[in-house]
């Protein structure tokens, strides 16, 4: 049982009335939208409501709370499939968030994916539903800004992942802004899952035990070279350039690729660092004795892996190594194609598949698989560090980039989080070499280090 407030109105007391989600509702009466929310949750809400037709539902002592605040917002939940809703309202203001910050939502996300289940009303009740909330909000309206079309409209940047068309979706969520990115990311300015050596390690000694595990994987030592591609602000490349190897990387974002020239500047490190504004598949050198691919396979579609690996395989020399670093599903039958608001606010295009496929396409090509881990838990780790920041610079954060997007990062940033401690989404790192006839793998140590 839960109890549900109905809005006074002329000449009437205010009651308040106590409802069960289960039982069907008066056909003949309209439904308020704390009572709408109730039915389609079966009564099951685990945080307090509020809604601007006076209504309200849940604990009244909850530690969280959502509150509707016009009619706009009603017509983006009504209209959006699945999280895309009520993305859509939270993002434009017309749905606000009560006991926790924007900058990290995590607990309150937390609390409706424990215990938030959504159940279809039968026919007769759902045309009530219908009839209270009015024809006028199921027609859809014109989204927040931040939102990108959807994937059928983009055709005009260009087929999906045609080189036009991953620049545009790159820039949607690399060229955001260099400091923004500064207060998020901290000092490492890496956009990637990092290795905590230890539960009490900061985020930036995280980041940097990524670099040398990725760097140790590889054996890598002075006077090689490497190429690293998607290389964001150049993290990598200027690890590998600290440790004498001749590193070079490329990037499709114009932000990135300012910021890590002047930040390989500033180390003195242009003798061995370069970074490139450009797609990977432009990189005409060869030879190299490793690639690293850093958080770009996500942006590659999973049709095209097999000339993604055939091409970082034609850029290493006999013998050389490649590591594979990539957010991915916990299984290969999914569709691969990310969908609502992570699709059209935060990857565009992006598609995430399994370690399975990844190896198969890897192997097909030629490449020889050696190792593969899983850092799931560490994505959590780095989640939770990077939502601290933008916690503590909120208010420099929207002077940067205005609120909406500030918002977009939280809910993003937060949400992802828990899908990391679930497994619904793993980060996988996979180690392969283009074989030749000395067998450089057996190089490689008898057993791959292994601490807890």
């Amino acid at each position: 049982m839960t109890t549900t407030k109905r809005q006074a109105t002329a000449g009437q007391a205010e009651t308040a009335p106590t409802t069960d989600a289960a039982a069907a509702p008066d056909s003949s009466a309209k439904l308020t939208l704390a009572e709408i929310l109730e039915i389609v949750v079966a009564g099951r809400l685990p945080l307090r409501f509020t809604a601007y037709d006076g209504s309200s539902a849940g604990p009244p002592d909850a530690l969280f709370g959502l509150d509707l605040k016009t009619p706009r917002g009603t017509t983006y939940l009504a209209t959006g499939r699945g999280d895309l809703g009520l993305a859509r309202a939270y993002i434009a203001g017309d749905l606000e968030i009560q006991g926790v910050h924007p900058g990290d939502p995590y607990e309150l996300l937390k609390a409706l994916a424990d215990s938030l289940v959504f159940k279809l009303p039968p026919p007769r009740v759902m045309t009530q539903i219908i009839r209270s909330i009015g024809v006028e909000h199921l027609r859809p309206i014109a989204p927040p800004p931040q939102e990108v079309p959807p994937r059928w409209r983009r055709i005009a940047e260009g087929l999906r992942h045609s080189k036009g068309r991953d620049a545009e979706a790159i820039h949607h969520h690399y060229d955001v802004s260099n400091t923004f990115y500064e207060w998020v990311l901290g000092p490492s300015m890496t956009y990637t899952c990092a290795c905590y050596p230890g539960l009490d390690a900061s985020l930036d000694e995280a980041q940097q035990n990524k670099y040398r595990l990725v760097f140790e994987k590889l054996r890598l030592k002075p006077g090689d070279r490497l190429l690293d591609v998607g290389c964001g602000w150049g993290g990598m490349v200027r690890y590998a350039a600290r440790h004498g190897v001749q590193a070079l990387g490329v990037t499709l974002s114009r932000e990135q690729t300012a910021w890590a020239q002047q930040a390989i500047a500033v180390e003195g490190l242009a003798d061995l660092a370069e970074v490139r504004y450009g797609d990977y598949r432009d990189i005409a050198e060869d030879g190299f004795d490793a690639v690293s691919s850093i958080g770009l396979l996500e942006h590659i579609g999973v049709r095209n892996y097999a000339s993604y690996f055939g091409f970082l395989q034609s850029r290493l020399r006999p013998g050389g190594l490649l590591l594979n670093h990539c957010i991915t599903r916990p299984d290969n039958r999914s569709e691969p194609s990310a969908r609502g608001f992570i699709d059209r606010y935060v990857f565009p295009d992006g598609e995430l598949t399994g370690s399975g496929r990844i190896i198969t396409e890897a192997q097909d090509v030629g490449f020889e698989v050696l190792h593969e881990e899983n850092l799931r838990q560490h994505y959590a780790l780095t989640l939770r560090d990077w939502c601290a920041n933008l916690v503590a610079h909120w208010e420099e954060a929207v002077a940067e980039v205005g609120l909406p997007t500030a918002k977009v990062w939280g809910l993003y940033m937060a949400g992802s989080r828990l899908a990391f401690e679930s497994g619904g989404i793993q980060l996988h790192q996979v180690l392969a070499v283009r074989p030749d006839d000395r067998s450089d793998a057996a190089q490689l140590p008898l057993r791959p280090w292994w601490t807890p």
